[in-house]
């Protein structure tokens, strides 16, 4: 399992506290079947609060085709039980993950750092943001 990046949120910027810690995690990496891709969600997700990560980016790829992807599909509805589970708060697709978008500008205020994030207005359809 590869973690390409952390980025501290939880600094003082110009005396102003910013909120939460964000996680970059590549579960595509090494091409997992979709249990696998599944279980490393599970894994990051569980293990967010004990490090004090209020966003994970998640690198799932877009599938072979480009048109959906099996990790990427399964994982959106998975995160969709965790909802409703309550084990996160919600989650962006990557490609509304836009500063036009009400849930990427909620999420601005659990990790500013969302906002420098190099995939924002890319609607990069191969990540998901997931806020905890």
């Amino acid at each position: 399992m590869e973690l390409s990046i952390s980025n501290l949120c939880a600094s003082h910027r110009g005396g102003a506290k910013m909120a939460g810690i964000l996680r970059e995690i590549n579960i595509k990496s090494d091409m997992p079947t979709v249990d696998n891709a599944i279980k490393r969600i599970t894994y990051n997700i569980k293990n967010a609060a004990a490090l004090g990560i209020s966003a994970i980016k998640f690198i799932h790829g877009y599938g072979a085709s480009g048109k959906g992807g099996a990790i990427r599909t399964e994982s959106r509805k998975y995160l969709d039980r965790q909802i409703t589970q309550r084990q996160i708060q919600f989650y962006i697709k990557g490609e509304d993950f836009s500063i036009f978008d009400e849930a990427t500008r909620k999420a601005f205020s659990f990790c500013d750092d969302l906002r420098r994030d190099s995939d924002l207005e890319r609607h990069n359809n191969g990540i998901t943001i997931v806020i905890l």
